[in-house]
């Protein structure tokens, strides 16, 4: 699949100073932003990426790292002391004061911090101004305000003055002005962070269902991690000017390029940002429904598992524990169906950790991975799922699995082969069956 670019940063420089082409000079050399600060400041050093299309792009750092810089680079705002910004094709850098004023209203819309709304409209008219700018009629550009203003969930407030508005409300009637603007892209500058804590996780939900909604491509600033990992597809990490690291928020979070990012990630909602796949092992103890219960014993003997996984024509049925199956085998029966557990936790690849923590807290086996098609990819023991949380990595793989109930003895499995004529040689799981034994 072709992936389409919607807006690229090549090598951008921004420095504030007298002489700004000698500071650039002076870093492509190898000079560090305190060496060149006798002769200016280095906001933004070699930065480049690319957003592509229909994607949240999220730039974030501390005060002071050059994060907001950029973003006013990226529509003209502030022109960059060396590099271009390329925005549908079009360069910003050779665009004529004419053309750039084309491309930030054809194709760039704006989010400010501070709403930055206009006291004297109405919420309908704050919606409606950047078609207003455009051209577009009056009644146009109002319906099509308030068709956004009904989406950020402000219908009913399309006359209301902004004075009479909270906080969060004056932020939507923002993002509806910037979604009215019809622009494929959108830069948002620490849009949320004025809001309180409940009100801006309301918002961040909202831009997400947004976004999926409307296709926009979205450049987000923010200082907040756990921010940047909810709404990111991908991150661009910043310090002192630099982009340290650029990545999905799972590679961030999981393989992060320097100490600096490593102690940025540390404290992070992990459990909101690595999904099923990230943290799954690959399912070792696993038999064939027809295998029988005495298969599904010799693979756990053979794994030294609590538990197996049981498939049948490649789709995950369920799982059988060591104690159930000891006890069948012990009063004769053979049909393994009637052991699976009747409400057996499954997840797929790209849930996040959430809803494995869900799931997992009742569970007496391992949570079961399963792709659209219901076969088994991956499982996740609860010590697996404890150590991602937790930021541990297990030492083993053969991990057991905490239960009130204690599992079966390895010499209890012994005796019970035993009983039954099992043998010593280890059997693949696959090619388990009930004469097999």
């Amino acid at each position: 699949m072709t992936v389409e670019v919607a807006l690229e940063a090549r090598n951008l420089y921004k420095i504030f100073g007298k002489n700004p082409q000698d500071v650039v000079r002076r870093l492509e050399a190898g000079e560090s932003r305190s060496d060149v600060a006798d002769a200016g400041t280095a906001a933004v050093i070699d930065a480049s990426f690319t957003v592509n299309k229909g994607e949240i792009f999220v730039i974030m750092g501390l005060s002071g790292s050059g994060k907001s810089t950029i973003i006013r680079m990226l529509n003209g705002l502030n022109p960059p002391t060396e590099g271009d910004v390329v925005v549908q094709g079009n360069s910003i850098g050779e665009a004529s004061p004419k053309e750039l004023r084309e491309i930030r209203q054809r194709h760039v819309s704006m989010v400010f911090q501070h709403f930055a709304l206009l006291p004297h409209l109405s919420v309908l008219d704050n919606a409606a101004y950047g078609l207003e700018i455009q051209g577009v009629g009056k009644e146009e550009r109002r319906a099509r305000a308030q068709e956004i203003l009904e989406k950020v969930g402000l219908g009913d407030r399309s006359s209301a003055m902004p004075h009479e508005l909270s906080g969060g409300m004056q932020q939507r009637v923002g993002l509806a002005r910037a979604l009215t603007a019809g622009t494929d892209i959108m830069l948002m500058d620490e849009a949320f962070s004025a809001l309180d804590p409940l009100i801006r996780r309301e918002m961040q939900e909202q831009l997400i269902t947004l976004q999926q909604e409307l296709g926009r491509t979205i450049v987000f600033i923010t200082h907040d991690l756990n921010e940047a990992m909810f709404l990111g597809d991908r991150i661009a990490v910043m310090r002192d000017g630099r982009i340290v690291q650029n990545g999905t928020p799972e590679e961030i979070l999981t393989d992060p390029a320097n100490d600096y990012v490593a102690q940025f990630v540390q404290d992070v909602d992990r459990a909101r940002v690595l999904t099923a796949a990230s943290v799954m092992e690959q399912p070792t103890a696993v038999s064939t429904l027809h295998a029988g219960v005495r298969g599904a014993l010799k693979v756990m003997r053979d794994r030294q598992a609590s538990s197996v996984s049981i498939v049948e024509n490649l789709k995950f049925v369920g799982a059988v524990t060591d104690r159930s199956v000891i006890r069948a085998v012990k009063e004769g029966r053979t049909d393994l169906r009637s052991l699976i557990e009747n409400v057996q936790p499954t997840v797929h690849p790209d849930d996040p950790l959430t809803e494995v923590v869900d799931r997992s807290v009742e569970s007496h086996v391992p949570v079961a991975v399963v792709d659209s098609t219901d076969r088994l990819v991956g499982v996740i023991p609860r010590v697996t799922l404890l150590a991602a949380l937790g930021n541990v990595a297990p030492e083993t793989r053969s991990i057991p699995i905490v239960d009130t109930v204690p599992a079966a003895s390895a010499q209890e499995l012994d005796l019970t082969l035993a009983a039954v004529g099992g043998g010593e040689a280890a059997v693949p799981a696959e090619a388990a069956t009930e004469g097999g034994v």
